[in-house]
């Protein structure tokens, strides 16, 4: 089909933050330092995972591809948000528009096979311990990463196919920072019942049954929890999977006020918080919870401290 034929539409106009113009600066450099800290805290992660060799487990194998996804994740939004605050131009032509949703679907899909491969990981941790060098091995590991990758592109793939093929005639505003499938799909003047089936399907598939896996982890992981018997085996029980169940009430509670809570038309500043707190807030967060809660990364982010100054003082003293 000849893209003429598809939209008279050649790009799109992205309202952005609902922020008085007077306070745009403010706000810029707020979600520049957000941005920056979610860039060097993920990029931290990946490099501490990298270098000491006690993180070398299958727990942070799937939290290095968090944080990696997280960094990703981040760049796909935000640097185009900062651009429209600094510039005031607020539009993204058609084919920059619909490339954005094809990357936030990718991650979003990752972030939710991530996050079950991680509670599988901490199920198998908790519950069968003796096994747990026998099941989580590498290759299981490689295979439930590259899976996440295929289904999530896959995923992502289909639904731009189907945004590709319509029209979108004269309205071309988006009350959001981002290309949002679905604010994408009210603006269109096609039949969307094609694209909304697939959506419903494909939110059961990437969002409803990996919730419902983390959450049949997570009860068989509170019943064998229960059955310890001394308080000392129960906190090392719960200080294995704080973290990760940290993240995965964030990333959740956020999707979940974002897509599944119905909205009225009147509330597109609470969808605009929501999508904040999913894209921005979130990918932050995630490097501090896993620093801060997890004795690991603080003893490798130690040991680099420690040795940095050795390195210098090596590099000097030649």
């Amino acid at each position: 089909m000849r893209r003429e034929n598809q939209s008279s539409v050649s790009e799109f106009l992205l309202l952005g933050l609902p922020v008085p113009p007077e306070q745009k600066h403010v706000f810029f450099a707020l979600f520049l330092g957000m941005y920056l800290t979610t860039m060097l805290g993920n990029l931290l992660i990946i490099l501490l995972i990298r270098l000491d060799p006690r993180l070398h487990t299958p727990m942070y194998f799937f939290l290095s591809h968090l944080a990696l996804t997280d960094v990703s994740f981040s760049s796909v939004t935000v640097p185009k948000m900062l651009m429209n605050m600094q510039t005031q131009d607020q539009s993204i032509p058609y084919a920059g528009c619909v490339t954005q949703t094809y990357f936030f679907l990718i991650f979003t899909g990752l972030d939710d096979f991530l996050l079950t491969s991680m509670a599988y990981d901490r199920y198998v941790a908790i519950c069968h311990p003796l096994r747990y060098t026998s099941i989580m091995r590498g290759g299981l590991c490689t295979i439930l990463v590259t899976v996440s990758w295929i289904l999530s592109c896959a995923n992502a793939l289909c639904h731009t196919l189907l945004l590709a093929q319509l029209s979108f005639c004269s309205e071309n505003t988006i009350p959001n920072f981002f290309c949002d499938l679905g604010a994408l799909l009210k603006l269109s003047c096609s039949d969307t019942s094609l694209n909304d089936l697939v959506i419903f399907i494909a939110g059961v598939a990437t969002i409803m049954l990996p919730l419902l896996c983390i959450l049949v982890s997570y009860g068989h992981i509170g019943a064998t929890i229960l059955k310890v018997p001394s308080t000392k085996g129960i906190c090392k029980a719960l200080s294995t999977c704080g973290s990760h169940l940290s993240v995965v009430l964030l990333y959740y509670g956020t999707i979940i006020g974002l897509y599944l809570v119905p909205s009225s038309s009147t509330s597109s500043n609470k969808d605009i918080v929501a999508s904040v707190m999913y894209t921005v807030v979130t990918p932050l967060l995630n490097p501090f919870i896993y620093s801060l809660r997890n004795r690991d990364m603080k003893g490798a982010l130690e040991k680099l401290f420690h040795k940095a100054p050795v390195l210098n003082n090596n590099f000097f003293a030649k």
